[in-house]
């Protein structure tokens, strides 16, 4: 089973960027989402992308200001963040599950991530105003 551990979380001013990485081991699953979740609110995916890297889903609240990526040969999944915002603010989690993941999100929204099989710990990103 992949295990997945995140880092590269901080605190940053509004406008700032920050990138996320979370390395997967053994390998990078079929797909790969960042999560977050906010004190007192339910978890809401943020970004995901399939295997290979070919395609991407991102929520509409981070389009144009997030970008997910991988590196095969790293086994790392990354989201640089621009232009980060107060209402960014959050536990960032990487999760790792089959293509089933992706297609639902894909075709449903990423339903809070239940449809991913494997979470890290959590990488806090704080922005403030």
């Amino acid at each position: 089973q992949v295990q997945v551990v995140e880092s590269g979380g901080g605190s940053v001013h509004s406008g700032g960027s920050l990138r996320l990485s979370c390395v997967a081991s053994p390998v990078i699953d079929s797909c790969m989402g960042w999560f977050r979740q906010a004190p007192g609110k339910q978890r809401e995916g943020v970004a995901a992308i399939y295997a290979g890297g070919q395609r991407t889903l991102y929520a509409d609240s981070v389009k144009g200001r997030f970008a997910i990526s991988q590196d095969n040969s790293k086994n790392t999944v990354y989201l640089q963040m621009n232009n980060l915002k107060p209402e960014d603010t959050a536990m960032y989690y990487c999760a790792a599950g089959t293509l089933w993941a992706c297609n639902g999100w894909s075709s449903a929204g990423p339903d809070g991530g239940t449809r991913f099989e494997t979470w890290g710990q959590g990488t806090q990103v704080t922005v403030s105003s």
